[in-house]
């Protein structure tokens, strides 16, 4: 149990930090997808507890800006 809780704690600070990123761009260029990506990808360590799922689910919503301009 130790392993997967440090896991998740790494990803979810590496997340976080690139979430932040990703808010501030949206929020300087008032674009809503990138800020939408952002609070995503900084929310997610709080609602996802398995490693896996959360390294799985930040990857695509980091992925999001660049498939989908408005």
């Amino acid at each position: 149990m130790g392993l997967q809780s440090e896991a998740q704690l790494i990803w979810g600070i590496v997340f976080g930090a690139i979430g932040f990123g990703f808010a501030l761009y949206g929020k300087r260029q008032k674009s809503i997808v990138p800020l939408a990506a952002g609070i995503g990808l900084m929310g997610i360590p709080y609602i996802i507890a398995n490693v896996y799922a959360l390294v799985v689910a930040g990857v695509v919503l980091m992925a999001v800006p660049y498939f989908i301009r408005l």
